[in-house]
């Protein structure tokens, strides 16, 4: 099984996926317990939503699943929200704050270096090395890092989320021509709400590379999942909400892909 999945392409844009993956270990799954195995934190269907809405965007998918190890979290386990709920590295709760593992079986220190060697770290470089490729050929590198959540969840945030979540760090991580022409498609989307630097800012991944001046602009989309999908199990692609959406999703990424940095 790879853990990492790279469809390299010639735009500027690279779509980053670290959250899609539902391949958990089968000696790993064995330790989680009934309400873990349900894998209800996945961003399902991110994958088939963004496909083909950019032609020559590159992916980089990690096909493991956020309970082995979080991708998006910092590798030295440094919370991105201090004083909020959230999810660590290697989580021992669900975004309700529910236990995963059965009892006395989370992970422990060593376990999660060595999951963090052997998935995390891949995930790292894939990406690391897309975004360089990029840059080599454009001169810049884009990364729109990919998400999708449930609307309502107490235990991390108020209230609903709108349908689009830009995080951009408070504008640190990418120019503000980037972050414009995001939020610009978001306030054309009839009936859809946006939110700039609400509760998701953007996670490690946008922040760590996220570095305009050396020429690398990141930027995190964070979707409510009831605009693509069902919100409970089985976890169902609504193909009818979907194809409401992803025109906006196309017309954001064409038009990133066209910027002149």
């Amino acid at each position: 099984m790879m853990s990492v999945i790279v469809e390299a392409g010639d735009s500027p844009v690279i779509l980053g996926q670290p959250h899609g993956g539902t391949f958990v270990p089968p000696e790993l799954l064995l330790r989680l317990n009934q309400h873990g195995k349900g894998l209800g934190d996945t961003d399902w269907h991110i994958t088939r939503l963004y496909d083909g809405l950019l032609p020559g965007a590159t992916t980089v998918k990690a096909e493991f699943h956020r309970y082995v190890i979080d991708a998006n979290r910092d590798p030295g386990g440094n919370s991105l929200y201090p004083g909020q709920n959230t999810t660590s590295l290697c989580p021992t709760t669900d975004f309700d704050g529910e236990a995963i593992w059965i009892d006395g079986q989370q992970p422990s220190g060593d376990e999660i270096e060595e999951r963090r060697q052997k998935y995390h770290a891949p995930y790292h470089e894939a990406l690391a090395t897309e975004i360089e490729r990029v840059k080599a050929i454009h001169g810049y590198a884009i990364l729109y890092d990919c998400h999708s959540i449930r609307s309502n969840i107490p235990f991390l945030f108020e209230n609903t989320l709108p349908v689009f979540n830009i995080g951009t760090n408070d504008g640190k991580t990418c120019s503000g021509e980037i972050e414009k022409t995001v939020i610009d498609v978001c306030a054309n989307a009839i009936g859809l709400k946006h939110v700039v630097n609400g509760r998701f800012k953007g996670g490690w991944t946008t922040r760590h590379y996220g570095q305009p001046e050396q020429s690398v602009h990141a930027i995190q989309m964070e979707l409510a999942q009831r605009a693509y999908m069902d919100e409970q199990t089985p976890w169902g692609y609504r193909a009818d909400l979907a194809e409401n959406l992803r025109p906006h999703l196309s017309d954001m990424l064409s038009r990133l892909s066209a910027l002149k940095l």
